[in-house]
């Protein structure tokens, strides 16, 4: 019976990871891609964001809910893992430390992020604005909490999409798996790109 729950569980902090959390981000990167044609254009896509109906009920249920999951769930898989790369050096196990130790500085970067920029719209009735990012980022420690954050989150979700389809029996085979974790790496450097384009757009 522990077997199957820890495999429901297991499967469900994968889908949590790609579907609700995974979109939420490349949704994340989209507005603020808008940041790279200027101050308006990025008002504007926060603005419309923000005029949805029912935008705090749609992000309690399909953001915060899954990602609490999701980094819930994490840590203990963190907590529990084993870690053999000192003994078995091959890349699936070096991708597997990895995705820990990016998911933990992902979860720490998401706690600052939400509360300096999320909660303080709630909690001071300032919106969220390009000159509000911009003077965040305006500290060079803040700017440097943000550059490895962005790249734990890049790579935390490009592997995970690769480490999904493998559990989940989508590919299968060295080979298909090969050019699995081939595909992870455009994702990630396409990713890579498009998050330091918006990043310096706001410096």
């Amino acid at each position: 019976m522990w077997y199957y729950r820890s495999f429901f569980w297991r499967k469900l902090h994968s889908l949590t990871g790609v579907i609700p959390v995974g979109l939420f981000l490349l949704e994340h990167f989209t507005v603020n891609s808008f940041a790279t044609r200027g101050p308006e254009a990025y008002n504007r896509a926060v603005a419309f964001l923000q005029g949805l109906p029912f935008l705090l009920a749609i992000e309690i249920v399909f953001i915060f809910l899954p990602l609490a999951l999701h980094a819930g769930y994490g840590l203990w898989v963190v907590y529990t893992g084993s870690i053999n790369v000192r003994s078995y050096p091959y890349f699936r196990n070096w991708m597997y430390l990895l995705q820990r130790v990016t998911g933990v500085i992902v979860l720490l970067f998401l706690i600052y992020h939400i509360y300096a920029l999320r909660l303080a719209r709630i909690f001071t009735g300032a919106e969220v604005s390009f000159e509000q990012v911009a003077a965040h980022l305006a500290s060079p420690l803040v700017l440097a909490l943000y550059v490895p954050g962005l790249l734990a989150a890049i790579f935390h979700l490009s592997n995970g999409l690769v480490t999904w389809a493998i559990g989940w029996g989508i590919i299968t085979g060295p080979k298909a798996q090969t050019g699995a974790s081939i595909f992870g790496g455009i994702i990630f450097c396409a990713l890579t790109v498009v998050g330091f384009s918006f990043l310096l757009a706001f410096i």
